[in-house]
């Protein structure tokens, strides 16, 4: 009992200075992948962004929802199209999107994190025009409604956590003719802890973190350590993205970005409060 009650203990000690460090910071979360399919790590993340806030940082959440758009699709008899993992989005599909990641997804969030003792607060990207965006070619393919987020306005995020509130992000776009556009959910999660100057940006993911040759978990990722495994053939796949993600908001001015599992319960604490973390950190 006595060593259950010092390991206990031990844990808070260690927090400590994290929670220190990063109190009153912003801190950017992508959620998305198996961690909003399965209802215990749907509940464990709405109680760990609670924790952060009820704790004196300021979380920002920005989701997905792939899955969910399409079995929407595939009810309405249309199948799902990607090209380099991004959804192909004609305008029928962009209803699609727009209701499932402005509507409903984004109203679960909301709903989870207030059932948590939270108070959240739905945002989409549109809203306050929020995320300009061009449209997104690639190999010379048009692939529709897909935007590259070219601006960001984050005063609507900010109005809304400098109330004390948590803003939950659908990330939909607009371009220069006011069109809503579909925007990879990563790419808009970087894009805004940009802007808003993040203290973190963490990224929930399917995968333990980057991995090295042998397939374990590489905790700590300079850029350039980073740049290097993809450029050696070691990342490859769906992790390149998220990489160049981690690297280009390093570079936008975020001063920390984590890969982590979201499979995991309560993997955003334990990656942010102690000192083995459960993901991948990337620093300058």
């Amino acid at each position: 009992m006595v060593d259950e009650i010092m390991d206990r203990s031990e844990v808070l000690v260690e927090a400590l200075p994290y929670i220190r460090q990063f109190s009153n910071k912003i801190v950017v979360i992508k959620y998305g992948g198996n961690a909003m399919e399965a209802h215990d790590l749907r509940e464990s993340f709405a109680i760990d962004i609670v924790l952060l806030k009820y704790m004196g940082m300021r979380p920002v959440v920005v989701h997905g929802g792939g899955p969910q758009i399409g079995e929407i699709l595939k009810t309405l008899g249309k199948e799902s199209e990607f090209v380099e993992g991004l959804r192909v989005t004609d305008d029928q599909t962009m209803e699609v999107v727009e209701m499932i990641l402005g509507g409903k997804v984004n109203g679960e969030i909301v709903g989870l994190i207030n059932k948590a003792g939270g108070q959240g607060v739905g945002l989409t990207g549109s809203d306050g025009g929020m995320f300009k965006v061009e449209r997104k070619v690639l190999g010379g393919r048009d692939i529709g409604r897909v935007g590259n987020v070219r601006q960001v306005n984050s005063g609507p995020v900010l109005a809304v956590a400098d109330s004390g509130y948590i803003p939950v992000v659908a990330p939909i776009g607009v371009d220069g003719d006011g069109i809503t556009h579909n925007i990879n959910a990563d790419e808009a999660a970087g894009a805004l802890a940009c802007s808003l100057g993040a203290e973190k940006l963490v990224l929930l993911t399917d995968v333990e973190g980057v991995l090295d040759s042998g397939g374990n978990r590489i905790s700590r990722l300079s850029v350039a350590e980073a740049l290097a495994l993809i450029d050696d053939g070691t990342a490859d796949g769906g992790m390149i993205p998220k990489i160049s993600c981690c690297v280009d908001a390093l570079g936008g001015g975020v001063k920390g970005a984590h890969i982590i599992d979201g499979r995991l319960p309560h993997a955003i604490l334990l990656e942010m409060l102690t000192d083995s973390g459960v993901g991948t950190l990337f620093f300058h």
